[in-house]
């Protein structure tokens, strides 16, 4: 019997995007020091990956990153199937299906982006991955794919996903167009179109629906989760990593609630603990961690200092707690 019943939205109202080469586990537990409730996505896993490759190296994780999420790329049913069962097993919160990745890259394994084309295989994958799994199965895609914004391309789409059971959808509020284009240039030339995703909440009140893209300020959230049920932020997460420190304060009912707010001295300290405990169990150099807390000190005065020395390569022998003083230290000082 299907577990469709098991395919239930995790109720986070922020959530940080999955993005390739940045939310590894170094950075997910970067930010988890500074928001407790929002919920976090690794890095998109190929299935092939985890098929074929090192399981522990693509799924390992602290304990601390809950509420995770694992999200898969591929679009074989069994294969989905068998992560989807690896993805329980390593104790996620949730199993995302990528439908909104638009490089060739990805084109060329057949799933991503193009995979919106194809509803019923999706919906197949969907139904494979909850019968294999406890986890909340949802799904990440675009509003349409190429040029074509035919708001019921979309809304079929949603349609046909959801009678499977998969109750909580992800919507990236711009088109993949899926040739001549970079992915960089796919996250900024498509116009944003948040009305279609405004609209797919109207029609389906009975699923979560998230909003993706372009999100930058606390002002843009709230408005937002007034008309969906969640918001998931990426870059400007990544790049602005302390304003992740207000989100939980933004509470249920999106007006601002008292929660105390970590220090970034606070957040560095903790971070040199972790560089310490990651060198001595996986031989993981401190600047592989460091990379992802650039923008701590985004705005305050000292911060090029700061991030110049926790970005140089030449200090990588020196323990992480000397490199902090470093940071610290007049820009003047030397080793």
């Amino acid at each position: 019997m299907s577990n469709l019943q098991a395919v239930a939205p995790n109720q986070s109202e922020l959530s940080v995007a999955p993005m390739m080469d940045w939310t590894d586990r170094h950075c997910r537990y970067f930010h988890r020091l500074l928001t407790r409730q929002a919920l976090l996505y690794t890095e998109m896993v190929t299935t092939g990956a985890l098929m074929h490759g090192d399981v522990p190296r693509h799924l390992r994780y602290s304990e601390q990153e809950h509420p995770l999420a694992l999200q898969l790329g591929g679009s074989e049913p069994a294969d989905l199937a068998h992560c989807a069962g690896l993805a329980a097993q390593w104790g996620y919160d949730e199993v995302n299906l990528n439908c909104g990745c638009p490089s060739e890259r990805v084109q060329r394994g057949s799933f991503g982006a193009c995979l919106m084309a194809e509803p019923e295989l999706v919906a197949d994958c969907v139904r494979a991955m909850a019968d294999a799994s406890p986890l909340p199965v949802t799904v990440k895609h675009r509003i349409g794919i190429d040029r074509e914004e035919n708001y019921g391309f979309v809304r079929d789409f949603v349609g046909i996903v959801s009678r499977v059971g998969c109750a909580s959808f992800i919507v990236h509020a711009r088109n993949a167009w899926l040739k001549g284009l970079s992915p960089k240039e796919n996250r900024d030339l498509p116009p944003l179109r948040y009305e279609v995703v405004h609209q797919l909440k109207r029609d389906f009140p009975h699923l979560r629906i998230t909003v993706n893209g372009g999100v930058r300020t606390t002002a843009q959230v709230v408005e937002q989760l007034q008309r969906v049920d969640a918001v998931m932020v990426g870059r400007e997460a990544y790049h602005n990593p302390w304003w992740l420190s207000q989100w939980d304060a933004l509470g249920g009912s999106a007006e601002p609630i008292a929660v105390a707010e970590p220090s970034r001295e606070s957040v560095e300290e903790q971070m040199v603990r972790y560089m310490e405990r990651e060198a001595l169990a996986y031989g993981t150099p401190w600047f592989a961690v460091a990379r992802h807390m650039l923008g701590l000190r985004h705005g305050l005065p000292g911060a090029r200092h700061w991030r110049q020395v926790w970005s140089d390569h030449k200090l990588k022998n020196l323990p992480p707690h000397r490199v902090l003083a470093l940071a610290h230290a007049p820009a003047s000082a030397s080793v």
